[in-house]
């Protein structure tokens, strides 16, 4: 297998989230690493880790709350994929996403509020030359369908 995602967080309130994440990506086999990096106090260290992975096949999944500004630091900065998947919150009304989506000319990272969904890319992106990596994804969507039609199964027995 090649490939790995790199979860890289604003900060380390960030990593119950990002722990999440980490377990959608097991049903693909994918090899993870966790780091942590904010591009507003600590930009340096992201364009460090950046360079740490130049020559690797990497996706970044960066997870920022509040202000998001590593997922757009980090897609300006290297040439990788990049998913934002900015925890949401409450207490900002869901305003706080908006800084993934706003994002300036020439970024171009992927937005999802949900860490299956950020897993379920990154396999995508990963499994373009990858055929067992494509496998694990169709087995996995399979297994979705499945538990759609069993609640579809149970259901109607209350009828």
């Amino acid at each position: 297998m090649n490939g790995k995602v790199i979860i890289l967080m604003g900060s380390e309130r960030d990593l119950e989230f990002s722990k999440k994440l980490s377990e959608y990506l097991k049903p693909f086999k994918l090899n993870f690493e966790f780091r942590v990096a904010s591009a507003h106090k600590t930009p340096g260290k992201v364009l460090d880790i950046l360079k740490q992975y130049e020559k690797d096949k990497v996706v970044y999944v960066t997870v920022a709350g509040k202000s998001n500004a590593l997922s757009a630091f980090v897609d300006a900065n290297t040439t990788k994929p990049v998913i934002a998947c900015p925890p949401y919150s409450e207490k900002f009304g869901g305003a706080d996403v908006v800084s993934s989506l706003r994002v300036p000319s020439g970024v171009g990272s992927l937005v999802t509020i949900e860490p299956e969904g950020a897993a379920i890319a990154a396999a995508k992106i990963l499994a373009v030359d990858d055929k067992e990596l494509e496998k694990r994804i169709s087995l996995y969507q399979q297994s979705k369908k499945k538990e759609l039609e069993m609640a579809d199964e149970s259901v109607r027995k209350l009828e």
